[in-house]
């Protein structure tokens, strides 16, 4: 017990001083962190890459580019932390769900912490969802992200809802991260099993996506947005993760007020374990599975 609660500790202390030095590396040096394609081609799909607003845009297509009459689209945020670019696993994830919904994934290279702010994000992501709506109607498109990505995807829902922008057909959020701030008491109860998250070492990623006005906003926490307005947000996380409470508590605030929210929960995984494309155990197989399931009803 002792050896457990000592590696625990350095374990997050070693988080803690890494998300400090890449904030402060990419702070002093002005460091724009890009995401790039993959080092890995992808080889099943096709990607095409072009500019929107001095950032890049990434669309994965099936390998004959041939798109049916009511064809998908999936606008999908990376996690990250909002520190960091999409990894090869980010790509193989999506070259699958590609491969296996016949869909097309739309994924923006955001703007990240500590060089910009979330100001600087919806600058980007507004217009592009419109624009994306505009052109395919929204029925046809789906939003969805990963951890921060999640978030994001979330936000980005409320601020349309808000506008009384056409809201996409369906959002599908992987182990969200919904409040930046980490302040739900029942996280206490979890961090002794997340081996993948550190609380501390999220916390001042937040604040520095939050800038000087932001860790408040339901555009940085959209666990306080207006959830009345939430229609077919599905949520799928472990039970092993801290973010784990935060999606439950969206559920319950949600539900009180008309808002719709499923949550699929797995035993024992940990954050974002649908992504490991290469993991042999039955809660990932399953899981990815499901999502491609709930993909396929949308």
């Amino acid at each position: 017990m002792k050896k457990t609660i000592i590696v625990r500790i350095l374990v997050g202390v070693m988080a803690i001083c890494l998300s400090i030095l890449t904030l402060t590396i990419a702070y002093f040096f002005n460091a724009d962190i890009k995401t790039k394609e993959p080092k890995k081609k992808i080889t099943e799909c096709k990607i095409h890459t072009y500019t929107y607003r001095e950032r890049n845009i990434f669309t994965i297509t099936q390998k004959n580019g041939e798109e049916s009459d009511n064809q998908k689209y999936i606008i999908y945020f990376h996690g990250g932390s909002y520190v960091a670019e999409a990894t090869q696993n980010h790509w193989d994830f999506l070259e699958n769900i590609v491969k296996d919904t016949g869909y097309t994934v739309i994924m923006p290279d955001y703007p990240l912490t500590p060089k910009y702010h979330y100001q600087d994000v919806y600058n980007m992501i507004e217009p592009l969802y419109k624009e994306i709506v505009e052109n395919v109607g929204s029925t046809n498109v789906i939003l969805m992200g990963d951890s921060a990505g999640g978030g994001l995807a979330l936000g980005l829902y409320e601020k349309m809802a808000e506008e009384t922008v056409a809201l996409p057909v369906k959002t599908i959020l992987i182990s969200p991260w919904l409040d930046v701030r980490l302040e739900n008491k029942k996280i206490q109860e979890i961090e002794k099993r997340d081996t993948i998250l550190n609380k501390e070492a999220l916390k001042l990623a937040g604040i520095a996506y939050a800038g000087n006005d932001g860790i408040n906003s339901y555009l940085v926490n959209p666990i306080v947005g207006d959830v009345s307005t939430l229609q077919n947000i599905k949520i799928f996380i472990g039970t092993d993760d801290i973010l784990n409470p935060d999606c439950h508590l969206l559920k319950e605030k949600a539900n009180t007020v008309n808002g719709e929210v499923e949550i699929k929960e797995y035993e024992n995984a940990k954050h974002i374990w649908i992504i490991d494309h290469n993991s042999e155990e039955e809660v990932t197989k399953q899981a990815y599975h499901d999502v491609i399931e709930e993909l396929k009803n949308s």
